[in-house]
């Protein structure tokens, strides 16, 4: 064999790819989510009518919205339909679904125990030596103003272990959840397997208490301390007390009438802010009532 044979064997074996043009354009991640978007929206087009698409049939927008956060995560459209839900205007994972994230993201999630009154979880990171736990029965439940709700009088279990999933996936995993940290049963307002919207009313803090709203600058400073809702029941248990008092006067999104009031997301303040706004509010409704009368 001679030494052009040999050669040309190499330039045979080694394939080198061609270089792409100097002046192709490089799609942004804004393009590509927009050219996945428009694709999705054929596939909501095909199934909206269908009885696939379940509590989304025939609500094509919703289909395209949820599948696009299904895929942020990594789910398949079908798996998304059957995954999330939507409560009062927001997307929301189902316990099964955070758990299969996370679990798929190589981190432990594993149930202890669950009976009807308790439930404990334990997880840990992906290489993690150290296991983490919650625990959740119906003492804390009551507490948060929980327990008379219509889904944990039928299935308290079920509830336990979607409260204590919810919990330890956000601790050992937050970063998989992307814009989703709360399980669907967490939420207010939940009914499994249906998109439940807000009631609606043209309330803001103006028009209950007639006064403007203040700026985030204007704001007090104590109210935009950093909460850590993870774990603080407490802080918990007020966003629940503000969102009771929306859906008692018909407020279509009183997280957003809780931030034109206190300058900063319900996250990010206090617990005593929260419920000093409750209190606040629900006063100038009930006077709204009364001048009504």
């Amino acid at each position: 064999m001679t030494s052009n044979e040999i050669a040309t064997r190499d330039e045979q074996a080694v394939a080198v790819p061609a270089a792409a043009p100097a002046n192709q354009p490089i799609e942004s991640s804004l393009e590509k989510w927009a050219r996945e978007a428009s694709a999705i929206s054929g596939i909501a087009n095909a199934i909206a009518g269908t009885s696939l698409a379940g509590a989304y049939r025939g609500k094509r927008d919703e289909i395209v919205a949820v599948v696009l956060a299904g895929h942020e995560l990594g789910l398949k459209p079908m798996t998304s339909l059957k995954s999330i839900d939507v409560i009062n205007n927001q997307p929301a994972l189902r316990a099964h679904a955070m758990r299969g994230i996370v679990l798929k993201q190589g981190h432990e999630v594993e149930l202890v125990e669950s009976t009807d009154t308790y439930c404990k979880m334990r997880g840990r990171r992906k290489g993690a030596e150290r296991w983490q736990e919650v625990e959740w029965d119906t003492a804390r439940a009551t507490q948060m103003g929980l327990i008379n709700k219509s889904e944990w009088k039928k299935q308290p279990k079920t509830m336990l272990i979607a409260r204590a999933t919810g919990e330890i996936c956000r601790l050992v995993a937050a970063d998989a959840l992307h814009g989703m940290p709360y399980v669907a049963e967490e939420l207010d307002g939940y009914v499994h397997g249906e998109v439940v919207q807000p009631k609606r009313a043209p309330l803001s803090v103006a028009a209950l208490t007639g006064t403007s709203a203040p700026t985030p600058e204007e704001a007090p400073a104590g109210n935009r301390d950093v909460v850590d809702v993870d774990t603080d029941d407490e802080h918990a248990a007020a966003i629940q007390e503000l969102r009771n008092f929306g859906e008692d006067e018909g407020v279509e999104d009183v997280d957003l009438l809780a931030y034109e009031a206190l300058g900063a997301p319900v996250e990010h303040v206090s617990a005593q802010a929260i419920r000093d706004l409750v209190a606040k509010l629900r006063t100038a409704a009930a006077n709204q009532t009364a001048g009504a009368a």
